[in-house]
């Protein structure tokens, strides 16, 4: 017989469950029934729980307790700050009385203060000391400050008048032309500025000789022209950078920037690099 043929008749596989549950009451029936095992296993829960509860109501009763205890204890620390606040109270009306009663006082002293000054009558009032000599009395001479303005007025009234008069008015008005004159020949204060022109040409093949010649072309009344150099801007141009000295009310900056732009030929633009009050 193969092993196939012996596998195809055995039942065991397929009856497992079977015998599983014979193995399972024989061993019950061996240890006895389960029954009690677990009775006591619900009792000893019942128990833990019975236990908790105790313990919880414990916990409650002991924290209801302390709360009243603190709640007393509250109670006392704001019966004893009450009375504290009451104490200060009245010391602070004590004081605020105190208070009123001497400004009361000083209201009086300052309203008789007021008064006694107005009561005084000028009667009242010392009369001058005379002094004494050998036993009589000396008159003090009493003048009003009127009088003395007068006597003061009529010393000084000249009636017949004084040749020094007009020789002083001669010599103020002699002294005055003299300074007119001197003020007349005085040269007045001319405002000049120095400038520093950048004039700069078309391209690298521009005469700058040229170009400087045309610009110094340029004449005015109140314009000098000074020193002159070439600048190198870039790309071998270089720019002529010259400097004159201009009277304000004469010459301006516009009028040079015109009269040079006009030799368009050489000339490509102007600037103002400087400008100084001298």
């Amino acid at each position: 017989m193969s092993a196939v043929d012996f596998l195809a008749k055995e039942k065991i596989w397929f009856d497992k469950p079977r015998y599983d549950e014979a193995e399972r009451r024989f061993y019950e029936h061996m240890n006895g029934s389960p029954q009690p095992t677990k009775d006591a296993g619900a009792n000893t829960i019942l128990q833990d729980i019975a236990r908790a509860r105790e313990n919880i109501q414990k916990s409650l009763a002991g924290s209801t307790g302390s709360s009243i205890s603190s709640n007393s204890a509250d109670h006392g620390e704001l019966v004893s700050r009450i009375k504290s606040l009451e104490l200060e109270n009245q010391s602070l009306h004590k004081v605020v009385e105190n208070l009123r009663a001497a400004l009361s006082k000083l209201e009086c002293r300052v309203s008789v203060l007021e008064k006694s000054p107005a009561a005084v009558s000028p009667a009242s009032a010392p009369a001058p000391s005379v002094p004494y000599t050998n036993g009589t009395a000396v008159q003090q001479k009493t003048s009003t400050p009127a009088k003395e303005e007068e006597e003061e007025d009529d010393d000084d009234i000249d009636l017949f008048g004084s040749d020094e008069d007009e020789e002083a008015d001669k010599l103020k008005e002699q002294r005055l032309k003299e300074y007119a004159e001197k003020k007349a020949k005085k040269p007045a204060i001319i405002a000049k500025s120095s400038i520093l022109l950048d004039v700069k040409p078309w391209d690298d093949e521009t005469d700058m000789a040229k170009l400087e010649e045309c610009v110094r072309s340029v004449q005015a009344d109140g314009l000098l022209w000074g020193t002159s150099k070439l600048v190198p801007v870039g790309y071998g141009i270089k720019k002529l950078q010259i400097a004159c000295v201009v009277e304000d009310d004469k010459v301006g900056t516009d009028m040079l920037e015109e009269e040079i732009t006009k030799f368009e030929d050489y000339v490509q633009s102007v600037d103002v690099a400087a400008f100084n009050k001298i």
